[in-house]
């Protein structure tokens, strides 16, 4: 894909992708508990309906010779999207800092191995969701967001704005980099998990 179309097509539909995962994780942040969950389905959809960019709904459908480019292009659109929400969601509703920070807290207590399996699960997850929604079963898509929130299982992009939306001191330790990366990559190896596996099944 050449460098003139990622940057016209691929990109904005990524930051306007970040920007619709950080609506549902506002309202999980305000609402939480499974209501909360359930409700950040709404980022999700919207991304599914628009046919827009998310690194968790990219990954595991990129191409054998592979699109890594592009799906990097995703990835920095979608945490800019998390980044421009969660500046003015800073602002507006500060009331969102603290459970945010919180989250932020739970992820570096668990550590980066621990983030990096529970990021392969939402992965997986995510996965599975849009590939039933690309066939217009929308159920799996709408239950599968409250299920990876209430497992606990890490989602890079929501992350990204829970973890930008936080202190500024907390924001800037190492260890949130090094916890970030592991998300990354344990959503990449979930989203493409079942083909791995599938791939290595005996052919009937």
């Amino acid at each position: 894909m050449k460098k003139q179309e990622l940057l016209r097509t691929i990109l904005p539909a990524a930051i306007l992708a970040g920007i619709c995962i950080s609506i549902g994780c506002v309202v999980n942040l305000r609402v939480g508990g499974v209501a909360g969950a359930v409700l950040f389905a709404f980022g999700l959809t919207t991304v599914v309906y628009y046919g827009l960019k998310l690194y968790t709904g990219t990954a595991g459908f990129i191409r054998r010779q592979g699109d890594w480019t592009m799906l990097c292009v995703v990835l920095l659109g979608n945490i800019l999207g998390c980044l421009l929400t969660a500046w003015m969601i800073g602002y507006a509703q500060p009331d969102c800092i603290e459970p945010a920070s919180k989250i932020l807290t739970g992820r570096l207590a668990k550590g980066p191995a621990a983030c990096f399996l529970l990021a392969i699960g939402c992965g997986f997850i995510m996965t599975t969701a849009v590939e039933f929604a690309r066939k217009g079963k929308m159920l799996t898509l709408l239950l599968g967001v409250p299920v990876f929130i209430l497992c606990g299982f890490a989602h890079s992009i929501a992350d990204a704005f829970y973890f930008l939306v936080s202190p500024t001191a907390q924001l800037l330790q190492t260890d949130v980099l090094i916890v970030y990366i592991c998300e990354v990559l344990g959503n990449f190896v979930g989203c493409n998990l079942y083909r791995w596996l599938l791939f290595f099944a005996p052919k009937e």
